[in-house]
């Protein structure tokens, strides 16, 4: 081990996910720049660091210096200071007031700021807003760094720090020794596998009670990712058992405890008592049980209430409608508007170019002359932008229709403040989760009518359940599907081959120098199937097509990993549309201005939701923000909240549902053999609104298209509705 002392100068590079740092150091005694890699938790340029760790020689980037351990402590001299001041460490201190601060204090500027920090006032450009403003960062600064180290001396990363402390404030360390197991489910971004980490570091046994109730929770978690809204009970007492590595018996020790708190519901599905399965049972996360049989008693009584409007006359109502938009309906069409005349909850479902736009204006017209009141809703800004553009009326997000009230904790419109309305539609009904269509169906009045309008070909939803096709299945309420693509769609290979898909068809293909709406693009390997994608976003589609690289054409792919993955697809593809102009400030996870990103959680409080995409406008190091242009609405994030952004170059298929764009590129290789399924390629195909284009081998689409068989989801929704 050698040991060396210096300075940080800069941050090459840090991940905030493990801490893994390339700085240049001003070693003292020597002469040129020190490059050191290593983990570090949230290195600042000025600190001095000591290293101990050996010299090494990396293949592509030279000699380096591999930390081992290391410390840090705040700089003495002048010129250190300022470099620390001003690295963005402290919110409202850039390296302006920084040099000014510096200048002025010099050696004492750390004390004066601890201690005397109204002596500021002295700077210019220094008033009393930002000394509180600075003052309060110093503040957190060093109650953050408590955090880190304390994180750090149990071999845990510290990049969690300031979300740890923003949620617990200054009692995080003692409520993490407490049980450090709750962290998994308070803050976002922490799960089980890294609570268990520091409870083991804390000394608590592998079979402690907190440790297999966070376990079972984390796992019921999972599953509900995978869509599940309950999980048989020896399914996951045999899952829980993998992930913790303990007996049987204290799993369902721990599962009955958690019955009996209420965190968990275990529902007998026994119906025949000489037929008695002793654990055939479901176990629920308590939320999802309450969302999945309110659900059932609110549609039944939606169904069984009386309609506020008058009963309207439909053959007339038929006639003026295709008079007054100049239109003739077909049986499937005119089948549709009748029952949307007579029923209280009914469900539009079909694919493109089969005309449910047209339905959805013929409804909306006729209930306008009836004088109802009317709301539009779709699941994500995109669709209910999309539903606002083709029936000239507003729609709102299904979020923003329930109004969502952070003082509160939810949404403003329920049972007690329902929607005013007496007709709502509901357009990309399949992206409704479980938990979602709770909340809707609470605010719908019960003498309004509801339409659901979807495409039960898609994927179902991201979140657990199966909502719209299990409302299908039920038979709870009349469905009409349309079959007849029109005449106008036939000319898209897009819709044609679409339909194609559903019904186990491998789509036709058009020649490169054809004039189509849809390419397949036969490239053998991943690495071929990369370089083609690069080649067809940055150049040929923008040429051939004139479409923007960044804002009109999207990839997307059925997984995160691999070489055709969104990971690094979207590092490829970011290199080659936003090249790197500089180094980025310390703590922006690499993001730079002009990236393509996604928003990946929904954010009540900034009205950003999951799947929306917008683009970076501006990266403030001073006050340590990102500020993000969602269509045009500009959000600023902290630094510390940016695992909430992930770059959107490259999403996967699931984030696309809702979503239609100008040109879409997908890779179709056997290496996503796994995820490789009808309804998959289907919704991604269907995200192409001008042009699709499929990259990869036919072998791998035709796996695809054959592959009719969709993971099941545990959910109970259709039996509650038949009962």
């Amino acid at each position: 081990m050698i040991d060396l002392k210096g300075r940080i100068e800069r941050i090459t590079y840090t991940n905030e996910e493990n801490g893994y740092t390339v700085a240049r150091i001003k070693v003292y005694g020597r002469q040129d720049l020190v490059t050191a890699v290593g983990n570090l938790s949230t290195p600042t340029p000025g600190e001095v660091i000591s290293m101990k760790g050996e010299w090494m020689n990396h293949p592509r980037f030279g000699e380096q210096f591999k930390i081992q351990y290391y410390s840090t402590k705040v700089p003495a001299t002048v010129y250190g200071i300022r470099k620390y001041l001003g690295s963005g460490l402290i919110k409202g201190v850039g390296p302006v007031i920084a040099e000014r601060i510096a200048s002025k204090f010099g050696e004492k500027t750390l004390d004066i700021i601890e201690s005397e920090p109204d002596r500021l006032t002295e700077v210019d450009g220094i008033g009393a807003k930002r000394i509180r403003m600075i003052r309060k960062a110093w503040d957190d600064q060093k109650e953050i760094r408590s955090v880190m180290l304390f994180l750090q001396s149990h071999g845990v990363s510290a990049a969690y720090a300031v979300k740890i402390y923003k949620t617990y404030g200054k009692d995080a360390i003692a409520m993490i020794r407490d049980n450090p197991y709750r962290m998994a489910m308070d803050i976002f971004g922490i799960g089980f596998v890294t609570a268990d980490k520091i409870a083991e570091k804390l000394g608590f046994a592998k079979d402690s009670p907190e440790r297999a109730r966070a376990g079972i929770l984390y796992t019921l978690h999972n599953l509900a990712d995978e869509g599940h809204v309950f999980f048989p009970y020896d399914g996951l007492i045999e899952k829980s058992m993998e992930i913790l590595q303990v007996e049987r018996n204290i799993i369902a020790s721990a599962i009955a405890d958690m019955a009996l708190d209420k965190r968990i519901v275990i529902e007998d599905l026994n119906d025949d008592v000489e037929n008695y399965r002793p654990n055939h049972k479901a176990v629920y996360l308590a939320k999802y049980f309450l969302c999945e049989t309110r659900i059932a008693q609110r549609l039944k009584a939606l169904v069984q209430s009386k309609r506020s409007l008058r009963e309207a006359n439909a053959e007339k109502a038929l006639e003026w409608v295709q008079q007054r938009l100049g239109i003739n309906l077909d049986g499937n069409q005119v089948e549709a508007i009748q029952c949307a005349l007579k029923s209280k909850v009914m469900v539009v479902t079909g694919g493109p170019g089969v005309g449910k736009t047209t339905i959805i204006t013929g409804i909306i017209e006729i209930f306008k002359g009836l004088k109802a009141n009317i709301n539009l809703g779709a699941p994500t800004g995109r669709a209910a932008k999309r539903m606002a553009e083709t029936t000239g009326q507003e729609a709102k997000t299904i979020h923003r229709l329930l109004s969502y009230n952070l003082q509160k904790g939810g949404f403003s419109r329920n049972e007690k403040s329902p929607l005013q309305c007496d007709l709502l539609v509901i357009d990309e009904a399949s992206m409704i989760d479980t938990v979602l269509m709770h909340h809707l169906l609470k605010a719908v009045p019960l003498n309004a009518v509801l339409i659901l309008v979807g495409d039960v070909n898609q994927l179902p939803s991201v979140g657990p359940g199966n909502v719209l096709e299990d409302i299908i299945s039920s038979g709870i309420a009349p469905v009409v599907k349309l079959t007849k693509i029109f005449r106008q769609a036939e000319k898209s290979r897009i819709v044609v081959n679409a339909h194609r898909i559903v019904q186990g068809m491998m789509p036709l293909f058009s020649e490169d120098r054809e004039e189509s709406d849809f390419y397949f693009i036969q490239r053998e390997t991943p690495e071929e199937v990369l370089d083609t994608i690069l080649k067809l976003v940055s150049e040929r589609i923008p040429e051939r097509f004139g479409l923007n690289s960044v804002q009109d054409i999207q990839v997307l792919t059925p997984m995160n990993r691999g070489v055709t993955g969104t990971g690094n697809l979207n590092i490829a593809l970011r290199d080659r549309l936003n090249p790197a102009a500089g180094d980025s400030p310390a703590g922006v996870r690499g993001f730079r201005v002009k990236d393509k990103i996604m928003q990946i959680r929904n954010n009540y409080e900034k009205e950003v939701y999951n799947g929306d995409i917008g683009g970076i406008s501006a990266i403030d190091a001073e006050l340590r923000e990102i500020t993000v242009t969602f269509d045009s609405r500009r959000i600023v994030y902290d630094f510390s909240e940016l695992d909430e952004l992930a770059p959107a170059y490259a999403v996967s298929v699931h984030k696309s549902q809702g979503s239609e764009y100008p040109a879409v590129v997908i890779p179709v290789t056997t290496q996503h053999y796994i995820l490789l399924q009808r309804n998959l390629i289907y919704t991604a195909v269907t995200r192409g609104k001008r042009l699709t284009v499929l990259v990869g081998t036919k072998k791998a689409l035709a796996m695809a298209v054959k592959n009719d068989k969709t993971r099941k989801r545990y959910s109970r929704l259709c039996t509650r509705l038949c009962e």
